[in-house]
């Protein structure tokens, strides 16, 4: 199916967030993320089916200043 992940039109297989989670290489204790603006828990991820045409945003954290 395809979806948006940050922006970026992609092909993927994954039937939930925690799966395209796993399928690009994220480590889920490290993001936070969102489904067509709409943020979602880490627990709720494998709960949250993926449909065509979703928006993802995953967030990773950055350190600076």
């Amino acid at each position: 199916m395809k979806i948006v992940v940050n922006g970026e039109t992609r092909d993927v297989r994954a039937p939930d967030l925690a799966a395209l989670l796993a399928e690009l290489d994220y480590p889920p204790e490290l993001v936070a993320t969102a489904v067509n603006e709409s943020f979602v828990r880490a627990r709720e991820r494998a709960g949250r089916v993926l449909t065509d045409g979703d928006r993802v945003e995953i967030l990773t954290p950055r350190q600076g200043g």
